[in-house]
């Protein structure tokens, strides 16, 4: 999906450095830690919506208690993660994505929900009081200090100023246009302004819960398979689930500026190698991705990378969910790869 797929980060050969992993939450607030969390940001390429058919796919041992581990090296807005971990008996959850905002803004949840809550309380209050002209102008200043702060930010080592990029990082996902996460060649956050008479910038119950599933979670910044990689952490018992920036299925769709990154031909041939490596006894493979026969029939790419799995590679329907042309939002397939029959 992603990198856009529009907004799946995408990996390049050159890897960022692995962050903090993880921390007990510093100051929680009050909120149902019951409620099943769901994804905080909104993120293109999100699995929502095709959930329900992906689960089909699942492999028998995950609902059988086998699964002690779950990876997902492409995180995104980690609406696979948060199920599969509130559905399923999953004892620790591996987690891994090149785009270092993103990784901000999970980890800060993790570790300092509290806190984060307090920041978009009042930038949520501050916002909604503004008039339509004035919520425009709050917005850029907003975007511009956080495109600004780029430079001094060190995405190695948690500071109070995590939280503080955090709180923007949501803020600009709630307000902006169509929900997008976009950035330039040099990092920038560039989508306009959206127009929403009331958007919902703060999710509190939301945010308390999903901290609470990310407690299982180790989070990483980095390539999809960078040291210490998942050929030296996969172990039987582990289910990965790989979601990649997916492959323009035609000219026209290559949005790919959700990371300053790139994701082509020859990073999904590295990642198809890596599945091929990871197909071991007791380790459960699951693999998304957009499906380019949708516009050419005769377009073998992905037959080709995975033709030792043959009648493993499957079609489900999906829908675009983002796109700035609502005409162009409809049906299509995408392809699911397991190295397991369901």
């Amino acid at each position: 999906m992603s990198v856009p797929r529009a907004p799946k980060s995408g990996a390049g050969n050159s890897a960022a450095t692995a962050s903090p992993e993880r921390a007990t939450p510093r100051g929680k607030p009050k909120g149902n830690a019951a409620k099943k969390a769901k994804p905080f940001l909104k993120w293109v390429g999100g699995k929502g919506q095709l959930l329900d058919r992906l689960s089909q796919l699942f492999p028998a041992a995950l609902a059988q208690g086998k699964i002690n581990a779950y990876h997902e090296p492409f995180l995104g807005g980690g609406a696979m993660f948060f199920h599969v971990m509130q559905n399923y008996p999953v004892k620790k959850a591996f987690l891994r994505d090149v785009n270092p905002e993103l990784v901000l803004a999970y980890q800060v949840v993790q570790r300092d929900v509290g806190r984060l809550v307090e920041r978009l309380g009042r930038m949520e209050r501050d916002y909604l009081k503004l008039d339509e002209t004035r919520r425009k102008v709050h917005y850029l200043k907003v975007r511009e200090a956080f495109n600004t702060q780029l430079a001094g930010m060190d995405f190695k080592k948690y500071s109070d100023a995590w939280v503080a990029r955090a709180a923007q990082i949501l803020f600009l996902n709630k307000t902006c246009y169509n929900g997008l996460f976009r950035v330039n060649q040099r990092g920038g956050f560039n989508v306009p302004v959206g127009r929403y008479a009331r958007p919902s910038i703060l999710d509190e119950e939301n945010l308390v819960a999903a901290s609470s599933v990310l407690a299982k979670a180790e989070i990483r910044l980095g390539d999809f398979a960078e040291a210490p990689g998942l050929d030296k952490r996969v172990s039987a018992g582990s289910f990965i689930y790989f979601d990649p920036p997916y492959r323009p299925i035609s000219q026209t769709a290559r949005f790919t500026a959700y990371s300053a990154m790139q994701f082509g031909d020859d990073a999904q041939a590295r990642l198809a190698e890596l599945f091929h490596a990871l197909d071991r006894p007791g380790v459960y493979q699951m693999l998304s991705n957009s499906d380019p026969k949708n516009t050419d029939p005769s377009d073998e790419f992905f037959e080709k990378l995975y033709a030792k799995y043959g009648s493993l590679i499957r079609r489900i329907p999906a829908t675009r969910s983002i796109n700035s042309d609502a005409t162009r939002r409809g049906p299509i397939n995408e392809i699911v790869i397991t190295n397991y029959r369901s």
